[in-house]
């Protein structure tokens, strides 16, 4: 297995059972959820920093914890997403 397929099992591994526990409410407000205007600002200068070859190491890690939730957000959210369409709950 590569990294990423063992990233993608722990994920599921996690996400799957917290998932299951959402009822149709929790869902929904996962699914409406969204990052704030204000950290929205700061990614758009970090990345435009990161193409330009600019980040500090600092601003890097920054930069790249922003990217990881997101991610996150984005795997939750479909796995809400799943579950309305499921039916359950």
């Amino acid at each position: 297995m590569d990294t990423r397929t063992d990233a993608a099992h722990f994920m599921d591994r996690v996400l799957d059972p917290l998932a299951g526990s959402l009822n149709v409410e929790a869902a929904r407000r996962i699914l409406a959820l969204d990052i704030d205007p204000e950290v929205q600002a700061r990614v758009a200068i970090l990345a435009e920093l990161a193409n330009e070859g600019e980040l500090t190491p600092d601003e890097r890690d920054e930069y790249l914890s922003y990217v990881e939730a997101a991610d996150m957000l984005a795997i939750f959210q479909l796995k809400a997403e799943r579950r309305l369409q499921g039916g359950e709950r």
